[in-house]
């Protein structure tokens, strides 16, 4: 019989369970040790299956979880968790075509609500990285005590959508962009051609609506609360416009450009291989500069 893993003595790390009316939602509570309340913050993971450590099937780089003990080091909680039909998370999924952008969104606030409660803890920041970031913008309105942007999109969904299929051939953007307006307009398409059906199949139709009908900077600019809003310069998903987009919606915002960090908070100096190759390493340190960032963000917060 293997032995338990020995646990770091600075933190202990335990299961927490979101109950929604569709099924549980998995988290991790990081917990650093201490003799009072300490911050704690909710980190929302980014786009399409990645979960809590920020890993997916295709990768495995560990970021969040990363990101999560570094914090601990520093004192400070926090609550990483698989999104709902994402890894242990998979159960409280709703059929494809049911799914919305809010549901997410509602998820967020339900684990905010859950957080508030715990007499462990003297503030709530909300750290929401990629997709994640308008999730969280979002369930930080009115709820937290200061929100973290990291690699967040400044744009809508739908802007961001052409502009990565602007690179493919005309016969691809003739087909699609008829279909991103179509849905903008809050309007399904049944005939989608074979070549686009991964990315337009009429069961997620729905589900992009919700997406595409949310502003960042919109979304952002309602936030009263402090703003930190963390962009790597060696991003090759999310530039740093997004990042000035965002901070010049809310003109309280701080922004940090971290030199050389790339989208899974890694320092990069080579090209475009080197960059994705750190995608799938869970050995390499993440970039202190944006831990040390968030730990001065945080402690600058009134209790």
């Amino acid at each position: 019989m293997k032995a338990a893993p020995l646990q770091d003595s600075s933190y202990q790390e335990s299961p927490l369970t979101l109950h929604t009316s569709t099924g549980d939602i998995f988290g991790t509570l990081t917990l650093p040790k201490s003799n009072g309340a300490v911050p704690v913050a909710l980190i929302i993971a980014g786009s399409g299956p990645t979960d809590r450590n920020g890993n997916n099937p295709m990768m495995k780089n560990e970021s969040l979880h990363k990101l999560a003990i570094a914090l601990a080091d520093s004192g400070i909680a926090s609550l990483r968790y698989d999104k709902r039909a994402i890894a242990e998370s998979k159960a409280a999924a709703k059929s494809e075509a049911d799914l919305r952008f809010d549901d997410y969104v509602n998820d967020a606030k339900g684990w905010v609500g859950l957080l508030r409660k715990d007499k462990r803890f003297s503030k709530l920041i909300v750290i929401g990285h990629s997709e994640g970031s308008l999730i969280g913008m979002m369930a930080a309105n009115n709820n937290a005590d200061g929100y973290v942007s990291i690699a967040g999109a400044g744009r809508p969904a739908d802007k961001i959508l052409k502009e990565q299929l602007d690179k493919q051939p005309q016969a691809v953007k003739d087909l699609s962009f008829p279909i991103i307006d179509s849905l903008v307009a809050g309007k399904t398409v049944s005939n989608v051609n074979p070549m686009l059906f991964s990315l337009f199949r009429p069961s997620v139709q729905p589900y992009i609506i919700s997406w595409f009908k949310y502003d960042p900077s919109v979304e952002i600019k309602k936030l009263t609360i402090p703003v930190l809003i963390i962009q790597g310069t060696n991003d090759i998903q999310v530039s740093l416009e997004d990042a000035r987009s965002l901070e010049k919606a809310n003109g309280r915002a701080q922004l940090v450009e971290i030199q050389n960090m790339n989208h899974i908070f890694r320092i990069v100096y080579g090209d475009r291989n080197a960059n994705i190759a750190t995608y799938n390493d869970a050995l390499l340190p993440i970039a202190e500069a944006l831990t040390n960032s968030i730990v001065s963000f945080i402690r600058k917060l009134k209790p």
